[in-house]
């Protein structure tokens, strides 16, 4: 860990939490360390009712340079078991998670972007996958993530050239929703983050769950998988609370159930 402050810093901002990476002096690099208390700052979010949507950034103008290449080499390892890289990538939370990239986003940190169900991005952020120049592979979900993102020849070009690819070409491919003028990442994805977390709690949590479930359903599956959820959101006490704001033109009050 570098120095004595802690390695990530976890804050408040009404019902979204953000979660930073804060070794500026490392590029944001993943220790052990860093993927144990990001793991923690993920379970309080999923265990939270009060918490909504999660953002994860970096400190110090970068958003993640990847694996700390000097604890590997002392023996550490960036993975948690049953998490994955960060404690994030093979176990994202159910609630929604935004990253707010700045900098560069490079191998397992842009894996760790695309671990995220959102991406906002400073105009002048960088995304890639160099594992190939390195004689490694991004096993921590890129190769599968990245072509769902955008088309999957463009996807393989960038994964197999290990080329980086600026936010705004990101931005044209779906890969970022949104772009933020440099050093306002952070303060774009809040504001999204808050446009997600006005919104029935239940409804989002399910509606993220069916958009994640629906592509391993096949054509014949999708109804009968798809309604049991729907129903339990349709029957809850915010559907009826939607509906009475909406006739007496009012906000609703979500309770969350």
């Amino acid at each position: 860990m570098d120095g004595s402050a802690p390695p990530v810093a976890v804050e408040r901002h009404g019902a979204v939490m953000v979660i930073a990476i804060d070794r500026p002096a490392r590029r944001n690099a993943v220790d052990a360390e860093v993927s144990r208390r990001i793991a923690d700052a993920l379970d309080e979010l999923d265990g939270t009712t009060d918490l909504r949507v999660g953002v994860l950034t970096g400190r110090g103008g970068s958003f993640c340079s990847g694996m700390d290449l000097k604890a590997f080499l002392a023996g550490e390892r960036p993975e948690l078991e049953g998490r994955g890289f960060a404690g994030v990538t093979e176990r994202p939370p159910a609630k929604p998670m935004i990253a707010a990239v700045e900098g560069f986003a490079l191998a397992g940190g842009c894996e760790l972007a695309l671990a995220c169900d959102l991406i906002v991005a400073a105009d002048d952020a960088w995304f890639g996958l160099p594992e190939v120049s390195r004689g490694l592979v991004a096993g921590s979900g890129g190769l599968v993530r990245l072509p769902r993102r955008i088309p999957q020849a463009i996807a393989l070009e960038y994964i197999l050239t290990g080329a980086r690819m600026p936010a705004p070409v990101a931005h044209g491919w779906g890969l970022v929703n949104r772009l933020s003028r440099p050093g306002e990442a952070l303060a774009a994805a809040l504001e999204l983050a808050r446009e997600i977390a006005s919104n029935a709690p239940l409804s989002v949590l399910m509606s993220k769950r069916i958009v994640q479930e629906a592509g391993s359903w096949s054509d014949g599956e999708i109804w009968d998988q798809q309604r049991p959820l729907a129903e339990a959101v349709i029957g809850s006490e915010d559907a009826r609370e939607g509906a009475l704001a909406f006739a007496e033109k009012r906000a609703p009050q979500w309770s969350g159930t």
